[in-house]
């Protein structure tokens, strides 16, 4: 069935726009998720998530401190970003530097918060996501946690993507080939989100957005139900 609808969404929106905006907390898979459903659709993918780790990288390269806060907003103009933005491939460049494994380091994660909530640096990120997202004609799942509600509001489709703190845990550990200790992991996904929580809502769902819980599905599942979703969408305009 589900396949069925999604063959008559793609001849629906032919040279139409269609932004599918997936926010969501750490751990709840959103990137996996996000990039598939981009794959599926034949849509363009932005990972909005890398593109603060990446300026967290420059940051943490350059010696900038990261309590400066006109330091970072400076930063996130200066630096050069290169990301891809097929589902097909992954790559972050900064400066011509290959960083799309370091951006995942536990420093860099430990880190980003305190560059996602420099307001100045994010509104100069939520202007290049901006930008990206029109340089596709406005066909593309964007994901992370402000798109619904400030980058990308007026989406064709709007999602919230959650699951259990236990869930989100159990896969940011397993995503991270447990490598990580559970202090680490609560730092990379409770902590976190707490930080970042103070600019931004991305736990309950704005007006029009749809939630998705996922904690008690697995990828496939979560993956089909996230395109039943864009499909109902679609099809009550």
């Amino acid at each position: 069935m589900t396949q069925e609808l999604l063959e008559s969404m793609r001849a629906l929106r032919i040279g139409r726009p269609l932004v599918v905006a997936i926010d969501g907390p750490s751990g709840s898979g959103k990137s996996s998720v996000s990039k598939e459903v981009a794959r599926r659709l034949r849509l363009a993918y932005l990972d909005t998530g890398a593109m603060y780790r990446a300026l967290t990288w420059y940051c943490v390269t350059e010696g900038i401190d990261l309590e400066d806060g006109a330091a970072v907003e400076q930063a996130s103009r200066d630096f050069v970003l290169e990301l891809s933005t097929s589902p097909l491939e992954e790559y972050v460049r900064v400066g011509g530097v290959d960083v799309t494994d370091a951006i995942r380091e536990p420093a860099i994660s430990a880190a980003v918060s305190a560059v996602a909530t420099t307001l100045g640096a994010r509104t100069e990120l939520i202007r290049r996501q901006r930008d990206l997202i029109e340089k596709h004609h406005r066909r593309m799942v964007v994901e992370g946690r402000d798109i619904t509600t400030v980058v990308a509001p007026g989406a064709e489709v709007r999602m919230l993507l959650t699951a259990s703190e236990e869930a989100r845990l159990r896969r940011r550990g397993l995503q991270l080939g447990g490598t990580q200790d559970a202090e680490q992991l609560a730092a990379q996904v409770t902590h976190r989100d707490a930080k970042d929580s103070t600019v931004v809502n991305f736990t309950q769902a704005a007006s029009g957005v749809v939630t998705l819980d996922s904690s008690d599905l697995d990828f496939e599942q979560t993956v089909d139900a996230a395109l039943v979703i864009v499909t109902k969408v679609l099809n009550r305009d």
